[in-house]
């Protein structure tokens, strides 16, 4: 049931050519991630899933600027991409807060790295507080926070900084089922109204399917790009609550499609 191919002659907002990963001496070591090729356009919602160990969060660094590949490069805007900078922002599934730092510091701390003045590293945090549920919170601790919380500040924390790329590297793997529900649908709902620009790494075929305007399947080890699936963006059944978009045919016989891939993988591992 693979969806058709929008037609869109836009140069990509990121693109990883054609990137290899070796870990150790090249030919001796680990072979991550071989020879893969990957565009995410402005304002689309790019999901990658595939085996344990295939390489999906290699990619993912690989595109944040923080692993340089072996080979192959990446771009922004069709120009080298460079080192980590406010123009890409990474979410990680550990939250990543500083500990001895409120909530309020812990979004501020990017801005007041890149200079931005303190009036508008003000209307930043409060807008994003209020995005992200936490006004109530802002002079917390990550301690006194629950996971989903604090996985809320790390993502405002990467949104504050208004950038051109969001990265997400499972978000939400290490959260309880219904926090990870939750957030899911939290997301959703920020790419439709702010149409952010994302390459998100997950497990979860459910979660591709519902967040994913692509869903890009990757081999086993080292990772390739096995197929690339393109999914409806403006459909009720992504407009909602994920158990009832489960629920949707269209969905489930993208799930099974997918899965099917996965699994391959999996066996053939």
């Amino acid at each position: 049931m693979t969806g058709q191919t929008p037609a869109n002659t836009a140069p990509p907002k990121l693109e990883l050519r054609k990137i290899t990963k070796w870990f150790g001496s090249e030919g001796a070591g680990v072979c991550a991630v071989d020879d893969c090729s990957l565009e995410v356009q402005k304002g689309e919602f790019v999901c990658v899933v595939g085996p344990s160990g295939c390489g999906k969060s290699t990619l993912m660094t690989i595109g944040a600027g923080l692993e340089a590949p072996t080979e192959g490069g990446v771009f922004v805007d069709s120009r080298p991409a460079g080192p980590p900078g406010p123009t890409r922002s990474v979410v990680f599934q550990k939250f990543a807060l500083f500990p001895s730092e409120t909530v309020e510091q812990n979004i501020k701390f990017g801005l007041q790295m890149t200079g931005v003045s303190a009036r508008e590293q003000e209307s930043r945090l409060s807008e994003q507080l209020r995005i992200m549920g936490l006004e109530g919170f802002r002079k917390a601790y990550p301690n006194e926070l629950s996971g989903g919380m604090q996985q809320r500040v790390a993502i405002a924390r990467a949104l504050v900084m208004r950038p051109e790329i969001l990265l997400m590297d499972e978000p939400f793997g290490a959260l309880d089922a219904q926090t990870r529900t939750i957030l899911q649908e939290e997301v959703q709902r920020l790419h439709r109204e702010k149409h952010y620009t994302v390459l998100f790494i997950t497990h979860s075929v459910e979660e591709a399917v519902y967040l994913g305007d692509r869903v890009v399947v990757m081999t086993k080890r080292p990772g390739q790009i096995k197929k690339v699936i393109h999914l409806p963006r403006d459909v009720v059944w992504k407009t909602g609550d994920i158990e009832r978009a489960a629920e949707h045919p269209e969905f489930i016989e993208f799930r099974r499609e997918i899965w099917g891939l996965v699994r391959e993988e999996i066996v053939g591992a």
